[in-house]
């Protein structure tokens, strides 16, 4: 237990000073200055069955103050709710930004639902010669400035994709515990610094929120190289960098979710659905990766409790001291989202859950009924044909 506290320890150490600052959380929009003349804007929102968030987000869109040309289009991915109907309803009743509500039918195969939307999408705003597609999903909600800020740290910073991770919603008891800690993963596997640093190999996008380049997305082929991926805006920014273009990803200041999580099963779906396709359906990608968060987070606490009851001193200090540099390392996450700090030390708990989530999410995928979402569930990507 001692020699297992002692690289729980070491793991810490290492995150903390050489993980890219991971878990601060000071990387918001760059210096930005205001173009002269400011560059026209698609804005594409796939939406499938999205009525019950929908008067929340899409009016914040239409009331965007963006000094230059810029359009809505919505793509209704085979709703059953009345998400188109209820659309033309909120822009007939806010105005704003003109919105154009459309529907690519059933996708082929080989494509994502979500993809195939994008796709017709973008499709619509090449008829307007857009400098840039903010490509945004229905349950986010943008501040007025927003547009106007994104494109202004694009066009200063020179960047091919701009993407802000949406604060999420955390008020119920299940979101305060689960819901930072998605972020503070995230930001754990994708450090922020890396992905804007020229050089840097690490890219990642939040799909809620991706600011892109036209001449970019027609370089990289963007939606149909990526058009199986199930976590799309990762691959979208893997897509985007590895043709040469600059990213840029950071936390959000003026872009919310309003999707509510009130149980532990909404947020569980969240998670699992996507969680095994993340590790590229391999089973030992999943071996290591509970091994690696039973070391990590699960240890500490097991050191020091263990470590107390049979008199250990060494491995109850190496624990306690892995456990505090851990609960340190999540503050600046919880001030973020204005939580309270005695959530910190219970991050091995929601560390456990995210375990359990991961095994739920392989065997899933192991029963056939893979990557599930919106009623639709996918196959892992080497099952989906593959169509030119």
């Amino acid at each position: 237990m001692t020699w297992t506290a002692a690289a729980s320890l070491a793991a810490w150490l290492w995150l903390l000073l050489c993980q890219g600052f991971f878990w601060r959380t000071d990387v918001r929009l760059p210096e930005r200055r205001e173009p002269d003349e400011w560059p026209s804007v698609c804005v594409v929102v796939p939406a499938r069955d999205e009525a019950a968030v929908l008067p929340a987000s899409l009016p914040s869109l239409l009331a965007q103050d963006y000094p230059g040309t810029a359009e809505v289009f919505l793509v209704d991915d085979g709703s059953s709710d009345g998400t188109a109907e209820l659309a033309r309803e909120l822009s007939r009743r806010y105005g704003g930004l003109p919105l154009t509500v459309a529907s690519p039918g059933e996708p082929p195969a080989g494509w994502t639902g979500k993809l195939w939307a994008v796709r017709h999408g973008i499709g619509l705003a090449r008829a307007r010669d857009p400098e840039y597609l903010l490509l945004t999903d229905a349950d986010i909600a943008h501040e007025p400035e927003s547009l106007r800020a994104l494109v202004a740290a694009a066009r200063t910073g020179g960047f091919d994709v701009v993407s802000q991770m949406a604060r999420l919603r955390v008020e119920s008891l299940w979101e305060r515990l689960v819901v930072p800690a998605f972020v503070y993963f995230f930001a754990q596997l994708y450090p922020f610094r890396r992905i804007g640093r020229k050089g840097s190999r690490t890219a990642a996008a939040a799909g809620g929120c991706v600011l892109l380049r036209t001449q970019s997305a027609e370089r990289a082929r963007i939606p149909d190289a990526i058009r199986h991926a199930v976590i799309d805006d990762v691959a979208l920014a893997r897509a985007v960098k590895g043709g040469g273009g600059h990213i840029w990803l950071g936390l959000a200041e003026r872009v919310d979710s309003v999707r509510p999580y009130p149980r532990l099963h909404d947020l569980w779906r969240m998670v699992s659905r996507s969680a095994y396709a993340q590790l590229r359906h391999s089973l030992p990608l999943l071996a290591g990766t509970v091994a690696g968060l039973a070391l990590v987070y699960l240890v500490p606490p097991v050191a020091l409790a263990a470590g107390l009851v049979a008199g250990d001193t060494a491995a109850a200090v190496l624990g306690g001291l892995a456990w505090l540099v851990m609960t340190g390392t999540y503050v600046p996450m919880l001030r973020y989202y204005r939580q309270p700090l005695w959530l910190a030390p219970l991050l091995p708990f929601t560390a456990f859950l995210y375990l359990l989530m991961t095994l739920d999410s392989a065997v899933q995928h192991y029963r056939g009924r893979g990557a599930a979402w919106k009623g639709r569930t996918y196959a892992r990507p080497d099952a989906v044909p593959d169509e030119g």
